[in-house]
Order: C-alpha cells, then structure tokens, then sequence
C-alpha cells in the first residue's frame, strides 16, 4: 500500500470483519508464503463494484492463489455471472484450483499461461476486468482487453502507482517498469474514461463508453 496513507488504509482495514473461512485462510497462506494477493479495502471495493453494477462477466488477469477471484466469483454468482482466471505461475494456479475447488463455485473457469496468449483466444465479452498481474505489461493487457469490453464494462487496474515508484526515487532495476506505467497512465487519462484513486497501492478504473 501507499505509505503515505497507511494510516488511513490501517484504521479502514480494521474496520473490516471478515468471516469466511476460505478467504481467512487464503489470506494467512498470502502472508506466510509472501503471495501477493489485494488489501482488504481493495477487496472490498471490488465486492462493492460488482454488487453495484450487478456485474455478470468477469476477466480476471493475475489470479495467484485465487483470493480476489473467489471474492468476484462469490459476488457475480447472484447474477448468474461468471469469472474467467489467468494464472502464468504454475504453483500459484495449482493453489489456485484447490481453493477454487474448496469454494463450491462452479462459475470460475481457470487458464494457467501467459495472458498475453491466453487472452486473444478467448471468444467472451466481459463487463468486468480485474488486471492484477506484470505491471510493465499492464498496457499490452489493456490493448489485448479493450475490444472484448461490453459497452460501460469497467476495467479494474490494481497496483497502478506500483509503491509508489511513479512520483518517488525507485530502484534502477524498476526503471522500465515505472516508464511503462507512467506513460501507460498518461494514456488512459487522455484517450480514455479513467480515474486514478489513492488507496491500496492506486486503483485505475477504465469505463467503456463504446
């Protein structure tokens, strides 16, 4: 998350009770195993999202163990919806597949590849998607995205300001990284409906007018 707002986001976390057994258990698997998987505000922003929009055709890029999937597939059920995974890490979609599988959802369907290949053979349209994956490639994602989007679909872009690199001194490895991002958001703002919020590690959110 932003440091510059842990304060905030720790009061707001606290706030939150959580109850399932499977997501509680997913979350102390995250942070034995150091899986990056979406805060708790971030999470329930998602759920709040897809319950507005009665959201029903979900794209999710970056599943890992399956944590934000299950919350958006547990959601879009109540109306007949369905969330389409894509893992490229092969120990993280096998945990992935078990959690899905202890969920009792059967409106989840799981790819393990590179979503850079998996995405252009898939034959939906969605009216969500969550992009939460290789944030150098955040922009060939949203390329690949775009014409499968259902007018006013929303494209959900998780870790956008990416620990805050994009406006403070970062590592020279990160370089390309924070370049692609930066320019990526720069895009967005001009060709695109988007907004830029400041919680968890930044939230873009796309709507599609056409």
């Amino acid at each position: 998350m932003l440091e510059e707002l842990k304060e905030a986001n720790d009061y707001i976390i606290g706030k939150i009770k959580e109850t399932d057994k499977l997501i509680l258990e997913m979350e102390d698997y995250a942070k034995e195993f150091n899986v990056p998987i979406v805060t708790k505000e971030v999470a329930k922003y998602l759920e709040f999202t897809i319950r507005s929009y009665k959201i029903k055709n979900i794209l999710e890029i970056g599943t890992a163990i399956g944590y934000s999937g299950t919350i958006m597939a547990k959601e879009c059920f109540n109306f007949q919806g369905k969330l389409t995974t894509i893992e490229i890490d092969e120990e993280r979609y096998n945990e992935a597949k078990k959690n899905f599988e202890k969920s009792g959802l059967d409106n989840i369907d799981l790819h393990f590849g590179d979503a850079l290949e998996v995405i252009p053979k898939l034959d939906e349209t969605y009216d969500f998607v969550f992009m939460d994956a290789a944030k150098g490639k955040y922009g060939d994602f949203f390329d690949l995205v775009l014409p499968k989007m259902n007018k006013d679909g929303l494209i959900f872009i998780d870790n956008i300001m990416f620990r805050g690199y994009l406006y403070k001194e970062y590592p020279k490895r990160f370089k390309t990284i924070v370049r692609n991002l930066d320019k990526f958001i720069n895009r967005l703002y001009e060709e695109h409906d988007f907004v830029l919020l400041p919680f968890g590690d930044g939230i873009g959110i796309v709507k599609i007018s056409s």
